[in-house]
C-alpha cells in the first residue's frame, strides 16, 4: 500500500518536473526589481555612490580603497545582471559576479546588524517607534489611523536576512541556469547543439 503510494507520489512529482523552467523564471522575475534598485541607484547617483564607497565608517561610508573603480564595477556588475538575468542570457556566467557583489554587500553592510532584515519588537528602534505611535494615536488619531489602516509600520534593520535570500537565488541560477523554453540561454544551446549534429 506504501509503496503504491509512493510510486503514485514519484509520478506525480515526475510530470510537474516538465514545468520545472517555471521555478527558474519566477527567480529570475523575482530577483529583477531587487538588482534595477541596486543598479538604478549606482548609475543615477553615481558620485554620490563613489562619496558612500570611499567614505570613512565613521562618517557611515565604506571606507573602500579606489572608491571610483568599486562603484563603477559594482554599477557595472548591476546593469550587465540586470540585463542577463531578465534575458537569461549567460545566466550561469553572470550569476557568480552578482554573487560575489552580494557576499561583499552581505559582509561590509548587512553583517554588522545581523541576520534581521526587519527590526523586531524587542529592538531599541521598533520600541522608539511604538512610543511614537502611542503618542500619534493619543494626540493626532486620525493620522495614526490613515498610517495604520495598510498595516503596522516597520523599522528596518538592514540585516543579511534579503542579501542571504538573493545570494541562495542566484546559487540556483548558477547550478541550473535560466530554465528551459524561457531563456536566451536555452535557444542558444539548443542552435549550437542542432548546428554540431
Amino acid at each position: 500500500m506504501i509503496a503504491k503510494a509512493i510510486g503514485y507520489f514519484d509520478r506525480a512529482v515526475a510530470a510537474c518536473q516538465r514545468c520545472d523552467f517555471i521555478a527558474l523564471l519566477g527567480i529570475r522575475l523575482y530577483l529583477l526589481p531587487v538588482i534595477y534598485v541596486g543598479a538604478h541607484s549606482k548609475v543615477a547617483g553615481f558620485s554620490e555612490a563613489v562619496v558612500w564607497f570611499g567614505a570613512p565608517a565613521s562618517e557611515g561610508g565604506l571606507g573602500l580603497p579606489f572608491p571610483m573603480l568599486l562603484a563603477f564595477l559594482a554599477a557595472a556588475t548591476e546593469v550587465l545582471g540586470l540585463v542577463c538575468i531578465a534575458l537569461g542570457l549567460f545566466t550561469r556566467v553572470m550569476a557568480v559576479p552578482m554573487m560575489v557583489l552580494m557576499s561583499a554587500a552581505s559582509a561590509m553592510v548587512h553583517w554588522p546588524r545581523g541576520w534581521l532584515a526587519i527590526a523586531g519588537k524587542d529592538m531599541e528602534s521598533s520600541q522608539r517607534l511604538a512610543g511614537f505611535l502611542s503618542w500619534l494615536a493619543e494626540n493626532f488619531p486620525g493620522r495614526y489611523n490613515y498610517i495604520t489602516e495598510l498595516g503596522d509600520p516597520v523599522i528596518l534593520n538592514n540585516g543579511m536576512e534579503f542579501a542571504a535570500t538573493y545570494f541562495v537565488m542566484l546559487l540556483v541560477l548558477f547550478f541550473y541556469g535560466g530554465g528551459r523554453y524561457v531563456s536566451v540561454d536555452y535557444w542558444l544551446r539548443r542552435k549550437i547543439s542542432g548546428a554540431a549534429e
